[in-house]
């Protein structure tokens, strides 16, 4: 049973750090549920990796200089959860740009930052957003 409810900001992070793990190891992710874990994490992140090969084409698609593979781990899990939100629709764009970056600033470096909110501004100005 889903834990307690926490915020979308805080269910996002715990996503990306699941996610991050689930990328780095390749184990399943169920199996890094640990405790109690809210349904908006679980439903993120069980959407990010079934969706994950073609998250990772539009992370590409629209990065000029890298692949999805060639990124770091937490800024290609950072990038899947924000075009899972943006996919979603119920998430408002500028928010999920501002955590995206602000994900990527605190959890890989300035320069992850820059480049995350380069390919998301891409996404959001070619593909349009909900």
């Amino acid at each position: 049973m889903p834990g307690n409810t926490v915020s979308r900001r805080e269910a996002r992070r715990a996503a990306v750090f699941m996610l991050f793990q689930w990328d780095v190891t390749g184990r399943p992710l169920g199996s890094l549920y640990e405790g109690d874990v809210d349904s908006y994490t679980l439903q993120l992140a069980d959407a990010v990796t079934a969706r994950a090969a073609e998250l990772d084409a539009r992370i590409t698609a629209a990065s000029d200089d890298w692949t999805a593979d060639r990124l770091g781990a937490v800024e290609r899990n950072v990038l899947r959860v924000a075009l899972e939100e943006l996919d979603e629709g119920e998430v408002p764009v500028e928010v999920v740009l501002d955590e995206a970056v602000t994900l990527a600033k605190r959890y890989a470096s300035e320069d992850a930052a820059k480049l995350v909110n380069g390919i998301l501004g891409k996404v959001v100005r070619e593909e349009g957003a909900p």
